[in-house]
């Protein structure tokens, strides 16, 4: 449950779009802490803080924050719209819990799109690369700029790790580089909202017109270590709704020989099990040339199976070691970066290449 605890606002230590650090003085420690201005108003030194420190006691993957859960001495005011209308939207999302926000849905009566997004019915064939962690975006997006430097690409946040869009710096840094964001289900704070995966694929080709979209949970992951218990399940699913979608999709692997968890080693278990039993359409798997001889004999036995049902293929390495490195933000997945695990930034990358090849010249 959550551990409470108050502070005071030391220093602003940093800030990107939609997220604050602050240095907090809680006793006589002191802590990182994040606000989200949206939700609690923006903080200043000097202001009590409520946090919940629940994940950051216990080490979980929030970062290392407490996060500010208000600022009870100094509330924000209320939001300039008629709370009593749904003129500004009424899609609730992170529905129930203290600090649900409400928002304007791409597709709702209000929205500015709601004509356009009414008449969408297929994504045209656009190609969408699925993938079991954020760090792969920045990977993903390096293959298709490798090819691909015109081509608009967008981004489809699912709700599977961090809700708010704002916790993530890769998409502040990214934000020149990419159409928009779309964030799904709990999911909040893209440039345009949507309920469910399908309206958001739709939203990012009939709305910001994208040539390719990709497909992520936001940072953080949940697992158990079991066969179904973690997050990326919704991968599976996410393969259904782009193929019955009238979308082609493409689906990043997670490979490693960096991961010291052997259920991740050579192509992880939440992809085996993603694409082999939750996904029912068939989808393109992209490997790359230039793994170890040694890792990529093991990635061959692993997806044997899984060309029953799906495409693998093989896609040139050439020039994605570069393009990596070119990246306009850092690479890194669980505290490994490009040269602690190229394998799985490779893979990555290998399939945001062929999802450029697949686009019409």
């Amino acid at each position: 449950m959550v551990r409470w605890r108050s502070g005071t606002v030391r220093a602003i230590r940093r800030r990107w779009r939609g997220a604050v650090e602050l240095a907090v003085t809680v006793g006589d420690q002191e802590l990182r802490a994040l606000a989200y201005p949206e939700l609690v108003g923006e903080p200043e030194p000097g202001d009590r803080v409520l946090l919940n420190v629940g994940a950051l006691v216990m080490g979980l993957g929030t970062g290392g924050y407490a996060l500010v859960v208000a600022l009870p001495d100094r509330l924000p005011p209320d939001p300039v719209d008629d709370g009593a209308t749904r003129d500004a939207g009424h899609l609730v999302k992170a529905r129930y819990t203290p600090l649900q926000p409400i928002l304007l849905g791409v597709d709702e009566e209000a929205s500015p799109h709601r004509a356009v997004m009414a008449a969408a019915e297929s994504l045209d064939g656009m190609p969408v690369v699925t993938a079991d962690l954020h760090s792969a975006l920045p990977a993903i997006l390096a293959g298709i700029r490798a090819d691909n430097s015109t081509a608009r690409v967008a981004y489809v946040m699912t709700d599977g790790g961090a809700l708010p869009a704002w916790f993530s710096r890769t998409l502040d840094g990214l934000r020149d580089h990419l159409a928009g964001t779309v964030t799904t289900g709990q999911a909040f704070g893209g440039d345009l909202e949507a309920s469910t995966v399908h309206t958001g694929l739709l939203a990012c080709r009939h709305v910001l017109g994208a040539d390719i979209t990709v497909v992520a949970q936001g940072p953080g992951n949940l697992g158990t270590g079991t066969t179904w218990g973690f997050s990326g399940v919704a991968l599976g699913e996410a393969i259904n709704a782009i193929g019955t979608l009238g979308g082609r999709p493409v689906g990043s692997l997670r490979v490693s020989d960096g991961d010291g968890r052997p259920r991740h080693r050579g192509v992880s278990h939440h992809s085996l099990t993603a694409y082999g039993k939750v996904a029912l359409l068939p989808a393109d798997l992209p490997v790359p040339d230039g793994l170890d001889p040694a890792l990529a004999a093991v990635v061959d036995a692993a997806l044997a199976p899984l060309a029953e049902r799906h495409r693998l293929v093989r896609v040139p390495a050439d020039g994605l070691d570069e393009a990596l490195r070119k990246s306009p933000v850092g690479l890194s997945t669980m505290g490994r970066g490009l040269d602690q695990d190229r394998a799985y930034f490779l893979t990555a990358a290998a399939a945001g290449r062929h999802a450029a090849s697949l686009l019409t010249p």
